[in-house]
């Protein structure tokens, strides 16, 4: 029987903070390590690794800007896929103007379109509090992985249920779920479910770079 492949979807600054209220360093941890040993977990082969996070814009705060970028470029050279987005709040209106447009621009095919129209708005909550357009880019690759068959599994390493459309969606499609998170922030709905596993701090510390 073949190892199913999964692709792992990284909720960035999700994982960064509930990793600081465990009191662990999150640039000490392996995201390379870290995911060999979820699939590991799930039986399931490690095919990519999405990561997802905001970036300070350079005119507000340079020596922040600079620290993330390296971060970021250290992440790539491990192999790992990085997706960002700046870091600017918005208003309610805005927010619904800026799902239209990242939709939008995704150049959809005839089937996709109407499915993330209808699925992923509801996968952002209140954008005021969050990054520009971070949860919406992840739901909407989740989706059209799924659609495309892109992956045998989808892995997604966050303790945010506003995913769930996402990922149900993808389960409808024929595609595995499997949710992962720290225990602190995790959404009780996303852990219930999906086949889930909590992070806790011997599972991270078997991860240290």
């Amino acid at each position: 029987m073949d190892v199913k492949k999964a692709v792992v979807f990284i909720d960035g600054n999700n994982v960064y903070h509930n990793l600081k209220k465990m009191k662990i360093n999150p640039k000490s941890v392996s995201y390379i390590k870290l995911c060999n040993k979820i699939c590991s977990h799930f039986n399931v082969s490690l095919e990519k690794i999405k990561y997802y996070n905001s970036i300070p814009n350079v005119e507000d705060n340079k020596e922040k800007y600079w620290k993330q970028y390296k971060y970021f470029e250290e992440l790539k050279t491990s192999g790992i896929e990085v997706n960002t987005r700046k870091l600017q709040k918005l208003s309610n209106k805005e927010r619904i103007l800026k799902q239209k447009e990242i939709v939008s621009g995704l150049g959809l095919c005839d089937t996709c379109s109407p499915l993330v129209n209808s699925n992923c708005y509801d996968c952002i909550g209140d954008i005021s509090t969050k990054e520009k357009g971070v949860d919406i880019a992840i739901a909407v690759s989740i989706v059209k992985y799924a659609i495309e068959h892109k992956c045998d599994c989808i892995v997604l390493i966050s303790g945010d249920a506003d995913f769930i459309p996402a990922l149900e969606l993808a389960e409808k499609i024929g595609i595995t779920v499997y949710s992962v998170s720290l225990r602190s922030g995790y959404s009780y709905d996303l852990k219930n479910q999906f086949t889930h596993v909590i992070m806790g701090t011997t599972f991270i510390t078997e991860c240290i770079k």
